[in-house]
C-alpha cells in the first residue's frame, strides 16, 4: 500500500502550503495522517478532498503550549500509537530587531519554536515505543542571515539546532531531522511569488530560476520520514532550487561576456 501503510503522522499547520502537501503525500502512500491547524474550514475541505477514514483533523491554536501538548496526547491515545510527527506550523516575520517589538518577537518565537518544542517533549515517549521519527520545517533563512528576517532566521535557526539536540538526545529508537525550503510558492509566499520586482531578483540567485512548489518540499519530508532514510538522522535537508549553493559573487560570465574579457579575468583572479 505504500512505505508508510500503518503508519500514524501528525502533521501541524497541515491545512495549507507544506502542510497540505505533506499531509497529501503521506496519506497517498498509506498513512493515517492527522490535520492540525488553526482553520476549520481548510481542515474540513482537505479531508473531504482526501475521502478516505485515514484522514483526520484536529483543531489546534499554536501560541496555545497547554493545547498543543494536549492535542499530541490526546492523538496518541485515540489511535493508540504515534509513529510521525512532521512540525510544520509556523509564522513569518518581517523587520529588523530595532523594528519589531518584544509582544511580535514572543510571537514568532511561540509558535516557531516553542511549539515544536512542546509537541516534540510530548511526541518522543510515544514515538520511542514505535521507532518513529520527526521531521521539522526550518529554513535556509535560519542557516544564513537576510534582511530584515531577524525573528524569523532566528527562530528557524533554533528549529535547526534543535533538531540536531534531540536526534542525538533520542538515538537510536526516534530519528529527528529537518527541511530547509527556499522560497516556495505556497499561500503565505504570495507577497513575494506575487511581485515581479522581487522574483526578478530571486531569479539572480536561484540555480534553478523558480520556486518549490509544496509538493516538492513534501517529497523531500517523506524522504526523511520514511524506512528510506532509516540511516539518517540530525541532517538538515536543504531544498533550495541551490540558492545557498552560491557564494553570493557576481557572474563574471555574464558580466565579462566574450572570451577576451574572461581571459582578462581569469589573470586578474590569478593575480
Amino acid at each position: 500500500m505504500g512505505r508508510f501503510a500503518d503508519k500514524v503522522a501528525i502533521v501541524t499547520g497541515g491545512a495549507s502550503g507544506i502542510g497540505e502537501a505533506t499531509v497529501r503525500r503521506l496519506h497517498s502512500e498509506g498513512a493515517t495522517v492527522v490535520i492540525c491547524d488553526i482553520r476549520g474550514d481548510a481542515v474540513d475541505r482537505l479531508i473531504a478532498e482526501l475521502g478516505t477514514d485515514r484522514a483526520h483533523g484536529h483543531l489546534t491554536d499554536m501560541m496555545d503550549l497547554g493545547a498543543v501538548e494536549q492535542m499530541v496526547t490526546d492523538l496518541a491515545a485515540r489511535f493508540g500509537q504515534l509513529d510521525i510527527l512532521v512540525n510544520n506550523a509556523g509564522m513569518g516575520s518581517f523587520g529588523r530587531v530595532t523594528d519589531i517589538d518584544l509582544a511580535h518577537w514572543r510571537e514568532v518565537m511561540t509558535i516557531d519554536v516553542d511549539a515544536v518544542f512542546m509537541a516534540s517533549r510530548t511526541a518522543i515517549p510515544h514515538l520511542t515505543r514505535s521507532s518513529g521519527t520527526i521531521v521539522n520545517v526550518a529554513s535556509i533563512a535560519g542557516m544564513l542571515g537576510d534582511h530584515s528576517f531577524a525573528a524569523y532566521s532566528a527562530a528557524k535557526a533554533a528549529v535547526i539546532n534543535l533538531t540536531r539536540s534531540m536526534a542525538v538526545d533520542h538515538a537510536p529508537r526516534v530519528r529527528v531531522n529537518c527541511v530547509s525550503p527556499g522560497l516556495t510558492a505556497t499561500p503565505l509566499a504570495v507577497g513575494l511569488t506575487g511581485n515581479a520586482e522581487i522574483m526578478a531578483g530571486y531569479g539572480e540567485c536561484i540555480m534553478l530560476g523558480r520556486a518549490a512548489a509544496p509538493a516538492e518540499v513534501a517529497a523531500g519530508i517523506a524522504f526523511l520520514a520514511s524506512c528510506d532514510a532509516s540511516y539518517i538522522t540530525g541532517h538538515n535537508l536543504v531544498i533550495d532550487g541551490g540558492m545557498t549553493a552560491h557564494s553570493g559573487q557576481p557572474n563574471f560570465t555574464r558580466i565579462l561576456a566574450g572570451k577576451s574579457h574572461l581571459d582578462e579575468a581569469e589573470t586578474a583572479i590569478r593575480r
